[in-house]
């Protein structure tokens, strides 16, 4: 029983790492290591448009995959990071970049979390405020739980 049961974990141990590398979703190689760096930034700081929380690196969907078709082939052609986010912002709006520029047009996504925090902040300072103030003018006795 005991060489079945080594001959199991090798045979499971040898399908986990075959199948990490086989079913890999972008294999991509460029000629040189910076343009490999930057196209690995450009894809992660770049969402899918129909998976829509996935970053393009990450999705599997045919979308994704000519997206980052798009990506590379800017990238050989010489364009910058911006000029390749600009053309992305262009083509498919601001949703498609992760960390989406600052603008007048998007300024309330900027600006709620602390005004949120603020009206929460006030809220909880007033409850507090008026439970203490209830405090003095509370002349009944606690009940207790067995008494009824």
């Amino acid at each position: 029983m005991r060489p079945l049961a080594t001959v199991l974990i090798i045979a499971t141990a040898l399908a986990v790492a075959v199948s990490r590398t086989a079913f890999a979703v972008d294999p991509t190689e460029l000629p040189t290591p910076a343009l490999q760096a930057r196209y690995l930034a450009l894809t992660h700081e770049l969402r899918c448009m129909q998976c829509q929380n996935e970053a393009l690196a990450d999705s599997p969907v045919g979308l994704a995959a000519d997206l980052r078709r798009e990506v590379r082939d800017q990238l050989l052609a010489g364009k910058t990071d911006d000029q390749i986010r600009a053309w992305m912002s262009a083509r498919y709006g601001d949703f498609i970049l992760f960390r989406p520029r600052y603008s007048l047009r998007n300024a309330w996504l900027w600006g709620a979390p602390g005004v949120l925090l603020l009206i929460g902040a006030l809220v909880c300072w007033r409850v507090v405020r008026n439970r203490a103030s209830l405090l003095p003018g509370d002349q009944e006795p606690v009940e207790e739980d067995g008494a009824r």
